[in-house]
């Protein structure tokens, strides 16, 4: 009996230091195994921004904007009106858009009603009016619910002969996108002042109140008119 009695003790010792040896390396695992969802996370983020240099690099070599433009394209929004149709792209992620005030109205200066807005992902919206400044024809208009958008860059940063491209409906073409450079700052524009962006690339009909964008996808100006004798003479409110 005192055999089997002290047999038992060392093996209920054996098993209590296996019991802890055990219970440490669980313990360790799942240390292990928190630090590597950390590390997957990290990577995850750094891959995100990988992705990201490596479109704005391919930008900046200057012959693939698609990287920017699958990014981009998904802030800009077609208007619909009783009285026309044109672009818009969102400001921010509450629903702001910016479009060209005469988007929204007739030959007459009377402003539409009915504010129908379709997003890139099918979305149809009602949009709410909120203002317009005539002299530089800007309107900002509202729709619920979260969107992307688009940032707005400085425009006294925007440099002749720098790559641009414009994304609109042009004729009924929802979000197309054209491409160009810039090729003059500070142009007067039809009501007198000297704040418009000329550019190559092409503008038309239904292009108006779209972004024009550089090669990181912020926002330079909006596309506001073109100049109709001539060829690729397009002109964009600058963004400041």
């Amino acid at each position: 009996y005192g055999q089997l009695q002290l047999s038992y003790n060392n093996l209920h010792k054996d098993l209590r230091e296996i019991e802890t040896d055990t219970q440490s390396k669980l313990n360790t695992l799942t240390e292990n195994i928190l630090q590597t969802k950390e590390d997957l996370n990290s990577l995850n983020s750094q891959i995100g921004s990988i992705d990201e240099e490596f479109n704005l690099l391919k930008a900046s070599a200057g012959e693939d904007f698609s990287g920017i433009i699958e990014n981009s394209i998904k802030a800009v929004v077609t208007i619909r009106t009783e009285v026309g149709q044109g672009t818009g792209f969102l400001i921010s992620q509450d629903g702001y858009i910016i479009t060209n005030a005469h988007v929204l109205s007739d030959n007459f200066g009377f402003l539409a009603k009915d504010l129908g807005i379709i997003t890139y992902d099918k979305g149809n919206f009602i949009a709410e009016f909120i203002d317009y400044n005539s002299d530089f024809d800007i309107a900002l208009i509202k729709i619920s619910g979260e969107h992307n958008f688009l940032e707005i860059e400085n425009s006294d940063n925007v440099q002749i002969g720098e790559k641009v491209i414009a994304i609109g409906n042009p004729l009924g073409l929802q979000f197309s996108v054209s491409q160009g450079i810039v090729s003059g700052i500070h142009r007067q524009g039809i009501n007198g002042v000297e704040a418009y962006i000329q550019t190559d690339a092409a503008l038309n009909p239904g292009n108006s109140g779209g972004p024009l964008i550089n090669k990181d996808g912020e926002v330079i100006g909006i596309n506001n008119f073109k100049i109709g004798g001539g060829e690729s003479l397009g002109f964009a409110l600058e963004s400041n």
